[in-house]
């Protein structure tokens, strides 16, 4: 008994630390994150009456040499994609994958250690937690990893051009991460040859499985990761709980979430109820199609939570729609912003590729708005690597572009005005 609590308040000192130090992926302005987290769990559980969340939940299971080791359990709320159950010694993750117009979902058993897997699961979908080495499909797995400060998982990856993390790239240097190719050019015998626990691959509805099979028939798991089909900001987030149950940190998880959940929901009050909602436009032309989302998407709950108005808040589709430049022109020549304009990075940038932008309304106020602030000098953008996992700081950006005195004190962190 004295030897599981030392472990366990050993533990709890070790989250407390890591949640205290890494001030750069929390709130960019001196906070106490300690209240931030209770305040948090505490609203949680007043909001949740009638429902027992399994959050907190403690586990013991014995391992093959015997001893016991603790877990607690998270849940899954606002991710529509994936769900965790905990079942016995092992864990149930189910995946949904999207096939065109067709939808499965993929159970994978998560076995701890030593332990025998549970009937009824092929040896590619058994994984062995906590995992040890993955290779990441895309910069999503590099965050994950780094918000739960397990940056050495990360053995390889499709490649080393969109590496934002200063963790990475410094295992890079060091030769600790292979690069394995990017979608349509994997290197499967590379892959096999260096026996990952797992392959995170990049969820795509045009694609399937089979340019995965001779992984799967290698025997190694691969997972599709589909967080850019989540409807909400958070939703999209939360796929860190995915990469926590497979490195048994949901303590950790449970409590950095919590923390970033009760800051965005804080800021989302804030910028609904301001009482101007200025207009934007978003996107630019991309051979021949102007793209904007569509009120199903992520990017569509930001800018309502930003208190912004916008002209698609009402159409349904797969998360984007492509447009002709006729079809946004009118909406573009009157709007207040415009926000996310592609890889420009001047205006002149923006003119040099079509003069009739210097028509519209944002170009002549000086109000656009990129989200390419922390490109690194290999052009990787953190926005899609750090960002996933901080959308309280995406929305801060987005509520102080929109509505500067709301909050004052913030300084961008993923935006920047072109100019």
């Amino acid at each position: 008994k004295n030897a599981l609590a030392r472990k366990a308040e050993e533990h709890m000192t070790k989250t407390k630390n890591a949640l205290s130090g890494d001030k750069n992926t929390f709130f960019p302005v001196q906070q106490t994150l300690f209240y931030v987290v209770v305040t948090a769990l505490s609203v949680m559980i007043s909001t949740n009456g009638c429902k027992q969340p399994t959050v907190g939940t403690q586990k013991e299971q014995t391992e093959s040499t015997g001893g016991t080791i603790s877990f607690t359990e998270t849940e899954v709320k606002h991710a529509k994609g994936f769900s965790i159950e905990y079942t016995g010694d092992h864990k149930i993750l189910k995946i949904v994958n999207h096939f065109g117009s067709r939808t499965d979902t993929l159970a994978y058993a998560l076995v701890q250690r030593g332990r025998p897997a549970p009937d009824g699961f092929e040896k590619s979908h058994v994984i062995e937690i906590p995992v040890r080495n993955v290779v990441g499909m895309s910069s999503l797995q590099i965050a994950m990893a780094d918000f739960l400060n397990s940056s050495e998982v990360i053995t390889g990856l499709a490649s080393f051009k969109y590496v934002s993390s200063s963790k990475l790239r410094e295992r890079i240097k060091q030769g600790k991460v292979q690069e394995v190719g990017e979608e349509g050019t994997i290197n499967s015998e590379a892959i096999i040859a260096m026996g990952p626990d797992l392959v995170m691959a990049m969820g795509n509805p045009s694609a399937s499985f089979s340019r995965y099979q001779t992984l799967i028939d290698a025997g190694i798991p691969v997972i599709l990761v589909s967080e850019w089909l989540e409807h909400t900001p958070l939703g999209r987030a939360e796929w860190v709980k995915l990469m926590a149950a497979l490195l048994n940190k949901e303590e950790l998880v449970n409590k950095k979430f919590a923390a970033i959940e009760a800051e965005y929901k804080r800021l989302a009050e804030i910028g609904r109820n301001a009482p101007v909602k200025p207009s934007i436009i978003v996107g630019m032309p991309y051979k021949g199609s102007w793209f904007v989302p569509d009120g199903t998407s992520f990017m569509t709950c930001f800018f309502k939570d930003a208190g912004a108005s916008y002209a698609w808040y009402n159409t349904k589709g797969t998360g984007s729609m492509g447009m002709s430049f006729e079809s946004v022109a009118p909406i573009a020549l009157k709007a207040d912003y415009w926000i996310n304009c592609g890889t420009a990075d001047t205006k002149a940038d923006i003119a040099s590729r079509d003069q009739r932008y210097t028509y519209f309304r944002p170009y002549k106020n000086n109000t656009i708005y990129n989200f390419n602030k922390k490109v690194n000098d290999l052009g990787s953008n953190d926005y899609w690597e750090s960002g996933v996992v901080n959308p309280h700081l995406v929305l801060s950006d987005l509520i102080k572009i929109l509505h500067p005195e709301l909050l004052p004190a913030h300084s961008l962190v993923y935006y920047k005005q072109i100019l």
